[in-house]
């Protein structure tokens, strides 16, 4: 890290740590899997996670309840196996929105990356309960050891988004966007906001909408940075 600048290195082309960690099963493994996670994914959307039993998602996929709790020992387990595969699907996503746009103004890029990483929170609100809960009690998908398991911040979905948002702001700066600043702070400050326990604080004891909490971000991490003339920049970049 360039100490004077604060800058946070970012290699050439996109983070790609989810496709680093790819498994390696058998053919048969695999489509049990994707059976249990389609029949897991159906259920809990119909009736809400705490409805659902294991024994109930066995039944419904198909398989053994050996089987099922051979792969996933607790429905915690099978709720994060969930949000590991919605996030890669959104990593892909995210290559896919930001290639066509590669000479936009890197600021309106990370304002659709925000975008989406709110509605990604949004959608995946009843399976993120057990890693954002104050009382895991509370929620069906909890194991006693589950938060000593899960932390957000050594994640590999936590740092592949520090990844690709620090790129982002220090092409912004790198192209006068907006002007020189702690860049590794203000990406954990902004995914401090993403942290799905903040995020669900927000949501349900402040009330806040969706909308409202992608402005808040936008109003401090895309206006509140920008420099004086950015507008002008953008409009010649647009020419």
């Amino acid at each position: 890290m360039n100490e004077e600048s604060h800058y946070c290195p970012w290699p050439s082309g996109f983070p790609e740590l989810f496709w680093s960690h790819k498994r390696h099963e058998r053919r048969d493994a695999a489509e049990h899997r994707q059976r249990i996670l389609e029949v897991a994914r159906r259920l809990f959307a119909e009736h809400g996670v705490g409805a659902i039993s294991m024994h109930q998602i066995a039944i419904a996929a198909g398989v053994g309840q050996g089987t099922l709790y051979r792969r996933y020992a607790h429905k915690g387990e099978l709720c994060m196996d969930l949000l590991r595969e919605r996030h890669e699907r959104f990593a892909q996503e995210i290559a896919a929105l930001l290639a066509p746009t590669a000479s936009s103004p890197a600021l309106e890029r990370l304002e659709s990356v925000l975008a989406k990483s709110v509605a990604l929170l949004e959608e995946q609100g009843a399976l993120l309960g057990p890693v954002a809960g104050a009382d895991m009690r509370e929620v069906p998908c909890d194991e006693a050891d589950f938060s000593r398991r899960f932390s957000f911040q050594y994640s590999p979905w936590y740092l592949w988004l520090h990844e690709l948002l620090a790129g982002l702001l220090t092409e912004a700066v790198g192209r006068g966007e907006l002007a020189s600043l702690d860049i590794p702070f203000t990406v954990d400050a902004i995914l401090a906001t993403l942290n799905p326990m903040f995020y669900r604080f927000q949501r349900q004891e402040r009330g806040f909408s969706p909308e409202r909490i992608l402005q808040g971000l936008r109003r401090i991490y895309i206006h509140g940075v920008k420099t004086p003339n950015t507008g002008n920049l953008e409009f010649s970049l647009r020419e």
